[in-house]
């Protein structure tokens, strides 16, 4: 029996290779997409209990490209069973400033090309009678911060586009659901002023940072078997920081 393919987008570091290994060691077989593949994604897809994990090159900004992606993945890997849509950039700065190029890519990247790749992969989903959608927001989307104002637009219109495909595609037996990381224990973070990170841990109820594995641990739950009543919701990982 072939294992469900899970198309994991931003798949070469950060959340999407945490997300990618643990569906990886969890038996499906999963297809990361991202430009180029880091040399943690390349020894993870070599490592001993890693499962199966292909890479398939592909800048996810080329917008006029994803349709071509979307048949070229179907053609060589068969029907997905799941798709994870996480590829994104967290560029920062005051909207007054920003310039319209910079707004621009973060629209692209963020919330256009999410929509245009799931309209193609969603067909064959259709067709299947089953399928998992996993939107990667932020909760930046609904609490807002100040530098974030184009970031923060581009994951609340990830929100509102899960609630909505849910809708849509929920009687063919499709599950779209979000997750809306806070503050995650990665490089980034770890480069941040010590003050910083405690200001930020302070804030949380657990009184620490949300860590990958968290958010990997719930994009798992979100695409099995446990999860099939839940469609339309946005799951929050911030350690409480929005308690």
């Amino acid at each position: 029996m072939s294992k469900p393919r899970v198309i994991v987008t931003g798949a070469s570091r950060g959340l999407g290779l945490g997300i990618a290994r643990r569906l990886g060691a969890a038996g499906y077989e999963v297809i990361g997409i991202a430009r180029r593949e880091s040399e943690a994604l390349a020894t993870l897809r070599g490592a001993p209990g890693a499962g199966i994990v292909h890479f398939v090159p592909f800048d996810l900004a080329d917008i006029a490209a994803l349709p071509e992606l979307a048949r070229v993945l179907r053609r060589d890997f068969g029907t997905a069973y799941g798709l994870v849509n996480n590829a994104g950039i967290g560029t920062a700065g005051v909207l007054s400033n920003m310039r319209d190029s910079q707004i621009e890519e973060l629209v692209r990247l963020n919330t256009l090309s999410p929509l245009i790749l799931t309209k193609h992969v969603v067909r064959s989903m259709l067709a299947a009678g089953t399928g998992r959608i996993v939107n990667v927001a932020s909760i930046v989307g609904f609490t807002g911060y100040s530098g974030l104002a184009a970031y923060g637009a581009t994951k609340a219109a990830l929100i509102g586009f899960t609630r909505s495909l849910a809708r849509e595609v929920g009687r063919a037996g499709i599950n779209v659901n979000a997750i809306a990381p806070g503050f995650i224990e990665t490089d980034l973070t770890k480069a941040m002023p010590a003050e910083e990170r405690e200001r930020i841990a302070r804030r949380s109820a657990l009184q620490r940072l949300a860590e990958v594995d968290d958010v990997a641990d719930a994009v798992e739950f979100l695409l099995g078997e446990r999860s099939r009543s839940i469609t339309g919701t946005v799951l929050t990982i911030d350690a409480g920081n929005t308690a």
